[in-house]
């Protein structure tokens, strides 16, 4: 069949994962566009010749998602509708060799560090002079701001050091003047990501340097809102929470990763930190940073792991009553430590436990929501659906967390603050009307 073939490129670039993949894409777009090629992210209308699909490798359900979004990508080639498919990302990098032989529809594949190849293949020159310009594939008022690549962690689950490296820093400086243009570009509140936020500085100047980085960014004008995603518990930098409390624009809010709670499975996991040392940095969180919202993630169905451990996170939730609790199932990966360990336990069991934590944390976070009734909070707006505008409190990071509902008759638009007062609670979500 002939290729429609356009008189310009156009690139669509189709991101999965997480949104340390959405920066890379965006990074990419950037590029691109200063070599004046025409590029948009999951484009709809379909009026591109060229797909780049940044693709996730982390656990299985991801690896299948990425291999379907390519092969459906190769299929629209072989039909005529696309003139070429390219492959990055997680999944690329890490099994680069068998993706080439199983899908020779796809014209080329690249690792997560090979921006400047990917370029060539667009007869595109990598301008180090637009380090920190991106095309963000986000809403204009939020961004996502990357600090770190890799991780220097031994997670017996965890496959992130295979396809990302060893941690590398950025410097400060890179940093702030990133955040700068950003804020130029209309963006009012940045989340910081990182495969491991609290170990940055380590390796770039000896030292943990996390603290100094939120004053530098909190100095940034323009910049309402700093959110910190994705803090490692071990060996927790206390010294962050002092600048937390301090600082107006760093949000009461703290994403940290505990992935279980009972002591055989932390020791299992190679976790580094055991029950009594997370119940014990928890108090210190909260009593540094009062009123201070805490998201967790945890994993259920490591191998050995029994219905005592997890009857264990279910006590420990209760006693500590996290804001925000998110649960994987666990994933058997290939050159993970825990690889070689018997993955026992069924896939409907997994989802059986994490559903169970689940119905626990849903009564908590129900509990809580309740609380703010007759409470005025500082609202983002977001979106308009249905007719309503949605936005988020401080405590509420893009996605992952809970919505407000914001009734009113005044015209708003995203990236506006208001003051809402809370007059409703779900169990994810709360709704209120503008003071």
């Amino acid at each position: 069949m002939k290729t429609r073939t356009l008189k310009k490129d156009k690139v669509n670039i189709i991101t999965l994962g997480c949104s340390k993949n959405m920066v890379d894409s965006e990074v990419l777009s950037g590029q691109l566009k200063a070599n004046d090629i025409d590029v948009v992210h999951e484009n709809a209308k379909r009026d591109h010749n060229i797909v780049v699909v940044n693709t996730c490798g982390f656990i299985d359900k991801a690896k299948e998602e990425s291999i379907n979004t390519i092969l459906e990508q190769v299929e629209l080639k072989q039909r005529g509708r696309l003139d070429k498919v390219f492959v990055t990302g997680c999944l690329s990098e890490r099994y680069r060799g068998d993706l080439e032989s199983e899908i020779p529809g796809v014209d080329a594949w690249f690792g997560t560090m090979e921006l400047p190849l990917i370029l060539k293949r667009f007869d595109a020159d990598y301008k180090a002079e637009l380090i920190g310009e991106r095309l963000l594939s986000t809403p204009s008022h939020y961004a996502y701001l990357k600090i770190s690549e890799g991780c220097n962690r031994t997670c017996a689950f965890c496959a992130i050091p295979l396809m990302r490296g060893q941690h590398v820093s950025k410097p400060i400086e890179a940093i702030v003047a990133e955040a700068e243009k950003l804020v130029k570009a209309g963006v009012k509140e940045i989340m910081l990501i990182a495969q491991e936020l609290t170990y940055y500085g380590l390796d770039l100047y000896k030292q943990r340097r996390l603290a100094d980085l939120l004053h530098a960014l909190a100095d940034v004008k323009g910049l309402e809102w700093i959110r910190l995603h994705y803090a490692y518990p071990t060996k927790f930098p206390l010294e962050i929470l002092d600048v937390m409390r301090e600082r107006e624009n760093i949000c009461n809010y703290l994403d940290m990763p505990l992935q279980h709670i009972a002591d055989p499975m932390l020791k299992a996991m190679k976790r580094q930190i055991t029950r009594k040392e997370i119940f014990d940095l928890v108090t210190t969180i909260r009593e540094k940073v009062p009123g201070i919202c805490l998201r967790t993630t945890l994993i259920t169905g490591f191998p050995g792991e029994t219905t005592e451990d997890v009857e264990d996170v279910k006590r420990f939730l209760e006693e500590v009553r996290f804001d925000r609790v998110g649960v994987f199932t666990y994933s058997h990966e290939e050159n993970t430590s825990a690889y070689t360990l018997d993955d026992n336990i069924p896939a409907e069991e997994k989802e059986r436990r994490a559903q169970d934590i689940m119905e626990t944390q849903q009564e908590i976070s129900l509990e809580k929501n309740q609380e703010k009734v007759g409470q005025v909070f500082k609202v983002i707006v977001d979106k308009k659906e249905s007719g309503r505008y949605l936005g988020r409190t401080e405590f509420d990071s893009v996605e992952v967390d809970n919505e407000v509902i914001i009734n009113t008759d005044r015209k708003l638009k995203p990236g506006d603050f208001v003051q809402v007062k809370i007059t409703r609670a779900f169990d994810y979500d709360l709704e209120g009307e503008l003071v």
